[in-house]
């Protein structure tokens, strides 16, 4: 199966050139199935959608979720310096800590789920570069964090999910979702952990800066990833294209995992067909950033902690689609007479 390599600035968008595709004999072939379930068509609403889409991408009539991963990838700041976090960049090494003992939200949620969960520091002990100032990442760590990404990506996956852990990361995806998608530092910035107006300020001020500065340079997926991302945010991207490359489909997270994944769509628009958004987040940015994607997020629920949960919930809903689709009978084998 497909692997891929970042070595080099390139290797991104040439991964983003030629992306596989969906099946739509599949699609076809789950759709003429659901329209003999006994059930009104239509009456299950999304859940039809979804297992349709799911037919899709796995290239069967019947899906399933077997071997799902759930992949929280954990990055430290340089940005936080400039006081646009409520808590200070010693959580995001406290909080991995968390993940390993079983104490955290995503511990319990995928575990409910029935996903494994992989957890990857990258180097907290060397935040990005404050992007206000200077590039976040060099194009060798940027590298080395997408490639990170791609390699936590298992072949027998078949379904991914992705979430993140890092002190400042809402600055970093404000800054990268008004890189792919323009606007204003006002469109994208919110309140993150919970910062208070001193700190809004700040973030508007940290964005703003670094739209000033970098903009002439971002011109691909890989430059915005580079200049305001974050280690975890590119491993997020790197794993996001992987499991395209290997026909996985892939839950979005919240607004920052979400950030992260779009800036593959910099590069080609197609890049997400495989990504569906998991929830809303309550982090204001994240329902402009799903209009512009075409998205729709799979619940609604004010959830803005990150790690995956809002993915490890949908995944739930993901189960509950396939459970119908796969289990019910059809109008012939229950001996229901259908619609007239």
């Amino acid at each position: 199966m497909s692997k891929l390599s970042f070595t080099t600035t390139a290797d991104l968008s040439i991964a983003l050139a030629n992306l596989p595709t969906s099946s739509e004999a599949s699609r076809a072939s789950a759709e003429a199935r659901q329209d003999q379930l006994t059930k009104p068509q239509g009456s299950l609403g999304r859940l039809e959608e979804i297992a349709l889409w799911m037919a899709a991408w796995q290239g069967r009539e019947k899906p399933e979720i077997n071997t799902p991963v759930c992949l929280v990838f954990a990055g430290n700041h340089g940005v936080t310096a400039r006081g646009i976090s409520a808590y200070p960049p010693e959580v995001t090494h406290q909080m991995v800590l968390n993940f390993e003992a079983g104490g955290a939200a995503i511990n319990q949620l995928t575990r409910l789920a029935g996903a494994e969960l992989k957890v990857m520091a990258l180097d907290l002990d060397k935040p990005t570069c404050d992007f206000s100032t200077a590039p976040a990442m060099s194009e060798a760590e940027c590298c080395a964090a997408l490639q990170a990404g791609a390699d936590a990506v298992p072949e027998t996956a078949d379904m991914v999910l992705v979430g993140e852990m890092g002190i400042g990361n809402t600055t970093s995806a404000a800054a990268i979702a008004q890189a792919v998608f323009g606007g204003t530092p006002d469109d994208w910035i919110g309140p993150g952990t919970g910062v208070d107006a001193t700190g809004l300020a700040a973030k508007h001020d940290a964005v703003s800066r670094a739209m000033a500065l970098h903009k002439g340079q971002q011109t691909s997926a890989f430059d915005c990833l580079r200049t305001v991302g974050g280690r975890e945010l590119a491993a997020i991207a790197g794993a996001v294209i992987q499991a395209r490359h290997r026909s996985i489909p892939v839950l979005l997270d919240g607004f920052i995992a979400t950030a992260a994944a779009a800036t593959l769509v910099f590069d080609n628009p197609a890049a997400l067909d495989h990504t569906l958004i998991s929830h809303t987040s309550k982090e204001p940015g994240h329902k402009r950033l799903a209009e512009q994607l075409n998205k729709r997020p799979i619940l609604d629920l004010d959830m803005r902690l990150g790690e995956a949960s809002g993915a490890a919930v949908a995944l739930l809903i993901i189960r509950a689609a396939l459970a119908t689709h796969n289990g019910m009978a059809t109008f012939e084998e229950a001996g229901v007479s259908g619609a007239s």
